[in-house]
């Protein structure tokens, strides 16, 4: 059984993201960059599948510039045995990268796609299920725990009133949420391991993939910053001034 796990390129977590000065989008130069923190959750679900004796083989993928090969390389490192990049200096925005993806199912036909819920630049949270629906496979979307056995996937997720469990005949697509599981701490010599493993690069032209963005970004703006808030001396206060002042009765 093969898992194909799509992970995606971003600015740190913990890095504060600065707005460019033209309001064009916002600065990576000389900024940390790392895995997208729910595409590491995927990676480690389909790591420790394999590691059960469900999974053969994980297969990592990225679609993005040339410096994503070094998260193919951290993907490799957590235990994924082989890695795929589609280079691309484009911008490629969730349906270019749904159609990417659908063109590498069809390549390498894995049973079981696993991707993060979403990215922390973007916050698209479209990229699982419009694959889904491109590659016409059933979906199960921010998973908390993830069984296969029998050719199913049996999906935990949390939804509004509770939790929800869904069974999907293989085949399947499967976004990740932060409660799966803790993603381990990648050793020094698991990474010069990774070095080793074979990491493949193609053109979105070699899949027959146009990855033309069809959006565009008109203006990037930093929130506005919030007043301080003050203290009042009793309630009657506090609601005159939620009428009068913050207009939100």
């Amino acid at each position: 059984m093969k898992v194909l796990v799509s992970v995606k390129r971003v600015v740190d977590y913990n890095v504060k993201v600065r707005i460019k000065s033209d309001g064009t989008g916002v600065d990576v130069v000389n900024v940390k960059m790392s895995m997208n923190p729910f595409d590491e959750i995927a990676v480690e679900e389909a790591v420790r599948l394999k590691e059960a004796g469900v999974v053969s083989e994980v297969v990592a993928v990225s679609c993005g510039v040339a410096q994503a090969q070094e998260t193919l390389r951290t993907a490799l490192a957590i235990g994924a045995d082989r890695a795929v990049l589609i280079e691309s200096s484009e911008d490629l925005q969730p349906l270019a990268v749904a159609k990417l993806l659908k063109a590498l199912v069809d390549r390498e036909q894995p049973s079981l796609v696993l991707l993060g819920k979403q990215a922390i630049d973007d916050d698209s949270n479209q990229t699982g299920q419009m694959l889904a629906a491109l590659a016409n496979l059933p979906q199960a979307t921010f998973a908390s725990k993830v069984v296969v056995a029998g050719g199913k996937a049996t999906v935990s997720r949390e939804v509004d009133g509770g939790a929800e469990t869904l069974s999907l005949t293989l085949p399947a697509v499967v976004t990740t949420d932060l409660r799966l599981n803790e993603p381990r701490y990648v050793t020094l010599p698991n990474i010069m391991k990774a070095k080793k493993k074979p990491l493949e690069t193609i053109k979105p032209e070699d899949l027959g993939v146009d990855v033309t963005p069809r959006l565009k970004t008109l203006k990037v703006a930093e929130p506005p910053r919030r007043c301080a808030g003050v203290t009042v001396p009793d309630v009657k206060t506090l609601v005159e001034k939620l009428k009068t002042e913050a207009k939100v009765i």
